[in-house]
């Protein structure tokens, strides 16, 4: 039994490896602020979804591997991620039972928690200015979080991953 459960784990981390690419996909510098965080909405989804295997351990990871990605300071992003996966899995079954509007909110918040967690540290680091446009990312994935949810739903419920 344990083996088939470990064999399911291909599809998260397959969506984790997705949402890299996506990450690391250059865009033009007049839409450079309005760039998705893919791998910040993943660790949302599944971190709500499944708690017990996908928690704040994953996220630090994740934030590990986004920071030798992005070349930015190492540990900044795997703060942020640990601290956004442990708010969405302390409060899993309230953000669970909002309505999707309401959870594309919530995901708007948090990522903007995760802008300035980021920001926050890369300002002791290095000498930054805050520049409000970083925010409206955040306003895009909350636009996208109903798409990312009923695609990984439905990605969950074809391969049983519960």
């Amino acid at each position: 039994m344990t083996q088939y459960y470990n064999c399911k784990n291909w599809v998260i981390w397959l969506s984790f490896c997705i949402a890299l690419i996506l990450q690391s996909i250059s865009y033009p510098q007049e839409i450079h602020m309005f760039r998705p965080f893919w791998c910040l909405l993943i660790l949302i989804y599944w971190v709500l979804i499944i708690p017990h295997q996908i928690n704040v351990g994953s996220g630090f990871l994740l934030g590990v591997v986004i920071d030798l990605l992005e070349g930015s300071t190492l540990g900044i992003h795997a703060l942020s991620f640990s601290i956004i996966a442990y708010v969405v899995a302390f409060k899993n079954n309230a953000f669970k039972t909002l309505a999707l509007w309401q959870q594309a909110l919530i995901v708007s918040l948090l990522s903007i928690l995760e802008k300035i967690i980021v920001f926050s540290s890369e300002f002791l680091v290095v000498n930054l200015t805050f520049q409000p446009e970083m925010l409206l990312s955040s306003v895009i994935n909350g636009i996208l979080w109903p798409w990312i949810f009923l695609l990984l739903s439905k990605i969950l419920h074809r391969y049983n991953l519960y």
